[in-house]
């Protein structure tokens, strides 16, 4: 990197992006005091009178039904014309089994793992789906019940002795799931992983029968239990998040393609709380890493009790206040550590550097699916909330909402809106953008929505971050899942390409959807021959 002067006009030192920068102090005439971290204001209240219900969507969704048969395959007939360019595969991860049996499960999150592909090749669309052979799933199947412990799900024991060794399986990790059923990824050796957030959850499929074929065993001696359930993947390196529990912090880890060994780049030490906030996924920048801590903090009592609390393996410690780190990738030194305004977010979107007029970086700027750091969302995502439709139980306002980091020793950053929330129906979750852009300073992100009146984000919505506008697509009665952006081959516009999203139908039906990723008008669907339940992440694989 070329040398840029640092503040003073005689003396010159390289440029490090690891150092923290501090602008040259400024007279008190000239300075001035800015809100870094005002409240989060309640919407305001709502006039229009809205009917107790949704009287869009039917009383037996099947987004939230358990998918019928465990595998399938055959072609589609599309509506529309599909891209000749488009050639590869899509493949979409998430729960597809909500019960055994006669037993049905509490929570959107518990369900086994169920992948889907779409294979585009030269115009035309071959489909399917698989169950996940996780070790949770084949031992349900087998004994008819809950043998792992799931995201609120726990195994039922006899006996108090067996609930004590239940609760000495749980301690080594014998009793925790594996079932992979939160995203996927390919790697840049080009095996292909489905993911959850507990570490022996990393399990590797074929990507175009949908085969599973074993464990992703990790070959290092870091230990742990879980992991960030959203890695950040590209082609040079796999970098992720490992909390530690005992003594609360995180590792922030890198492995390389072709290596199952995790090597620490450094580590972050809580600054608040008994424990480490939740890190369901995180962002990075060219240079950094960023580690949120949220207050939302996972908790021992509640991983220990056989009955889910409302917020199952977390607790809400408001007091323990919200914090951003800021890592250098290369050295793993922490170049800033600010308390902001609280926060809750399953989902970062991307983050990027903010520099100054000498090219020097002063900031980090980090975009997230912002729940209005209100924890009611998790226990609205419990199957019979999600299947009442009662407006008793309406989906929880959100927003994107952007973190600005500063690096310049202060200890205080900023949480605001980045665009009005009215613009995608103060619902916001579920998010991609153009992978070229991935820790550059970026334009579009293409996320769910809501159309109000709703218990769960029915819309799909294109946020443009420099207009501040969104685009929405929404159908009646439908519930569409992630909108997946796949850029056009060649192309020079950040937005040239198709959003891909797999839609459960109002009448019962499933399909998948192709929205043009620039205007964002559809541009060709093709139905599949049964439901769709709904799912959560998803990845590209281009054609070789």
């Amino acid at each position: 990197m070329a040398s840029m002067a640092a503040g003073s006009c005689i003396s010159f030192k390289p440029y490090n992006p690891c150092l923290p920068f501090h602008p040259p102090k400024r007279t008190v005439s000239n300075f001035t005091i800015r809100s870094i971290a005002s409240p989060i204001r309640p919407s305001p209240p709502v006039v229009v009178p809205l009917p107790d219900i949704d009287t869009s969507i039917p009383p037996t969704h099947v987004a939230w039904t358990s998918i019928r048969q465990d595998r399938w395959e055959g072609q589609l007939s599309v509506q529309g014309q599909l891209p000749r360019w488009l050639n590869g595969t899509y493949l979409r991860n998430g729960p597809g089994v909500w019960n055994i049996g006669n037993y049905n499960f509490r929570h959107l999150f518990d369900g086994y793992a169920t992948i889907v592909k779409l294979h585009f090749e030269d115009g035309r669309l071959i489909a399917g789906h698989r169950q996940i052979e996780s070790n949770a799933y084949k031992a349900a199947m087998k004994n008819q019940k809950v043998c792992y412990r799931e995201f609120s799900e726990v195994p039922k024991t006899d006996n108090f002795l067996a609930y004590v060794g239940e609760l000495a399986n749980l301690f080594s990790g014998v009793s925790l799931t594996d079932n992979a059923n939160t995203g996927v990824v390919k790697l840049g050796d080009s095996r292909v992983v489905c993911l959850t957030e507990t570490q022996k959850g990393s399990i590797i499929i074929n990507p175009s029968t949908l085969e599973t074929i074993g464990k992703f065993e990790y070959s290092d001696s870091l230990g742990g239990l879980i992991h960030s359930a959203h890695p950040i993947v590209t082609d040079s390196e796999f970098l992720t998040l490992l909390p530690d529990l005992l003594n609360p912090g995180y590792l922030v880890v890198r492995m390389e393609p072709g290596s199952n060994e995790r090597k620490v780049i450094g580590r972050v030490n809580c600054k608040g709380g008994p424990a480490p906030g939740w890190v369901h996924s995180f962002p990075v920048t060219e240079n950094y890493v960023v580690v949120p801590e949220m207050p939302l903090r996972y908790c021992a009592q509640n991983l220990l009790r056989a009955e889910p609390t409302p917020l199952y393996k977390f607790e809400w410690r408001p007091e323990s206040k919200a914090f951003m780190h800021v890592m250098c990738k290369a050295s793993g030194s922490i170049v800033a550590s600010v308390e902001v305004p609280l926060f809750i977010t399953f989902h970062f979107i991307n983050a990027y550097e903010e520099r100054d007029e000498k090219g020097r970086i002063t900031a980090v700027i980090a975009d997230c699916c912002e729940h209005n750091a209100n924890p009611l969302i998790l226990d609205r995502l419990r199957l019979h909330n999600l299947r009442r439709f009662s407006l008793k139980h309406a989906l929880p306002d959100a927003r994107v909402g952007r973190f600005r980091i500063p690096l310049d020793g202060s200890g205080h950053g900023k949480l605001e809106a980045a665009l009005d929330p009215d613009e995608h129906g103060r619902g916001m979750d579920m998010c991609s953008f153009n992978p070229a852009y991935l820790g550059k300073k970026y334009r579009y992100a293409y996320a769910c929505g809501a159309k109000r009146p709703c218990n769960f984000p029915n819309t799909l919505t294109k946020i443009d971050l420099v207009k501040k506008k969104a685009k929405n697509w929404y159908e009646s009665g439908a519930i569409p899942s992630e909108p997946f952006f796949v850029a056009r081959p060649g192309a020079t516009e950040e937005d040239d390409g198709v959003v891909i999203s797999m839609v459960s139908g109002k009448n019962g039906e499933g399909y998948a959807l192709l929205l043009d990723g620039s205007t964002f008008e559809e541009i060709a669907r093709a139905k599949f021959p049964y439901g769709l339940p709904y799912g959560l992440h998803g990845c590209w694989i281009p054609k070789n």
